[in-house]
């Protein structure tokens, strides 16, 4: 054994021995001896906690500077250092003029004194080009003090000091200052549903800054809100629950089991707030919910696979969307059961209401029209082409516009209802499976699982103005204010 190594054993071995008795029993024992640098075994189970370092925008000095992160490292305060998964390894001051999620991963309970960043390479760029820095041979540390505890998510914001960082012009060592975002009131927060991720990220729709997630049960697939009880159901598919989430404090304040089998997907809360309803997508049926005892008070036998559901603006029917077996199930609010049932072209998916609730707008997994139905007679009015792979659509109440997108197409139509044409076009940045509006801010959120983003859209400019970096498989987006 090299003498450094048994010397350096010596001085961190908690026994008062000599060293000539704390080597003999080194070789002869096995002494399991703690560095600074002893890694854990793969984190598994759900007594762990999560972390997510977000990177703050890069300030304006910083625009010469490019970097790359090799590691990222949480510190325990017993010396155990865990390996964070990164999800940003170079930094360009092109793409940090946003918040970026940089590391994330599964720590268990305890108290932590920081992290540690391991840089790769460094350059600054010069009138020649791009000159190298010099960078530390070992990981860098950034003292912070944070406690984990069980079952329990932490967002962590990190503030770049430039002038910290670049050491007399030829050096470079990663330097950030570590915080707690502040929480924002409840009637600023968003969320979004991270179906493989099982968690829900928590941003603020005025800063467009991600400031806390909540840790779910399995495969979140919608959030319904309800405003006056500053609360939101989160419907869990593979632990047939639905989560119930205090937006106050943050947490998940309660769970209303479902039965074996459900799938609950895309929940929706009656105008007057009195029933939730859920789309059970294995089982065929629909949950009826009461919101203010979390008892399911029954549920609809509908047609087959029923993928979401929407409710008329007066409230008294549900319209739940069968894509297997190609028919929408209108349900009765009043009496809780299947008043008449339509049939549709191939694959409904979901449907949205004009401002005054007299067309039902339909779009279809296996069709190249978006159907336009009479709720009344129930009878289909016309037919808008719009071409095959439509995934999601949404009306906006205050122009009666329709915004509609496909399958692998990062393009977003607008259509005039009126004549059945696109009228504008709006250019995302990637394949979007969930869009909705904030009516306060007058923006489109947009859901784009491939990136891991909401990207964020002014709706009068057409123009990207941010992009929120979420978590894996993102499937929906609410925020108080929504219309």
């Amino acid at each position: 054994m090299n003498p450094t190594i048994l010397l350096f054993l010596a001085k961190r071995c908690p026994l008062n021995v000599p060293a000539a008795v704390l080597i003999f029993s080194l070789f002869l024992s096995g002494c399991q001896m703690k560095s600074a640098f002893l890694m854990p075994p793969a984190l598994e189970g759900t007594d762990n906690g999560e972390v997510f370092l977000y990177a703050q925008p890069f300030p304006q000095e910083a625009d010469r500077l490019r970097f790359n992160i090799e590691a990222v490292f949480a510190l325990r305060e017993d010396g155990t250092v865990f390996p964070l998964s990164l999800s940003l390894s170079e930094f360009r001051s092109r793409d940090m003029k946003r918040q970026r999620l940089i590391a994330s991963g599964l720590l268990p309970p305890g108290r932590y004194s920081g992290f540690s960043f391991r840089v790769r390479d460094a350059s600054l760029e010069v009138e020649e080009g791009e000159a190298n820095l010099l960078i530390p041979k070992e990981p860098v540390k950034v003292e912070f003090l944070f406690d984990i505890s069980k079952e329990k998510s932490y967002v962590m914001w990190l503030k770049f000091n430039y002038t910290q960082a670049i050491i007399r012009g030829v050096a470079f060592s990663p330097s950030f200052s570590v915080f707690f975002p502040e929480r924002p009131v409840a009637g600023l927060l968003g969320y979004v549903a991270n179906y493989d991720s099982n968690n829900i990220t928590v941003f603020d729709k005025k800063s467009m800054h991600v400031i806390g997630t909540i840790t779910s049960g399995k495969g979140p697939g919608g959030i319904a809100i309800e405003q006056n009880l500053r609360r939101a159901y989160v419907t869990l598919e593979g632990d047939d629950s639905v989560d119930v989430i205090d937006m106050t404090s943050g947490e998940v304040i309660n769970n209303i089991k479902l039965s074996p089998g459900d799938s609950p997907r895309e929940p929706v809360l009656t105008p007057d707030r009195r029933l939730l309803l859920t789309a059970n997508t294995r089982s065929d049926t629909v949950s009826v919910i009461d919101p203010s005892s979390l008892i399911e008070l029954n549920r609809v036998p509908v047609g087959n696979g029923p993928n979401s559901i929407v409710i008329d603006p007066a409230g008294r029917r549900a319209y739940v969307f069968n894509t297997i077996s190609s028919t929408i199930s209108v349900i009765d609010l009043a009496n809780r059961s299947v008043a008449a049932t339509i049939s549709t072209e191939p694959g409904p998916i979901r449907g949205q209401f004009n401002r005054e609730g007299n067309r039902l707008y339909v779009v279809h997994e296996w069709s190249s029209y978006i159907t336009v139905i009479d709720p009344f007679s129930l009878s289909v009015l016309s037919r808008i082409r719009a071409g095959m792979g439509v995934n999601t659509l949404k009306l906006d109440t205050r122009t009666n516009l329709l915004y509609v997108s496909k399958k692998h197409d990062a393009m977003i139509e607008v259509y005039d209802p009126i004549s059945a044409v696109p009228v504008d076009y709006i250019q995302g940045e990637g394949s979007i499976s969930y869009m909705t509006i904030d009516s306060e801010e007058n923006n489109l959120y947009l859901v784009v699982p491939e990136t891991q983003t909401v990207v964020i859209v002014d709706i009068i400019s057409k123009k990207v103005i941010a992009a929120i970096d979420v978590g894996r498989k993102a499937s929906w987006v609410t925020m108080m204010g929504e219309r």
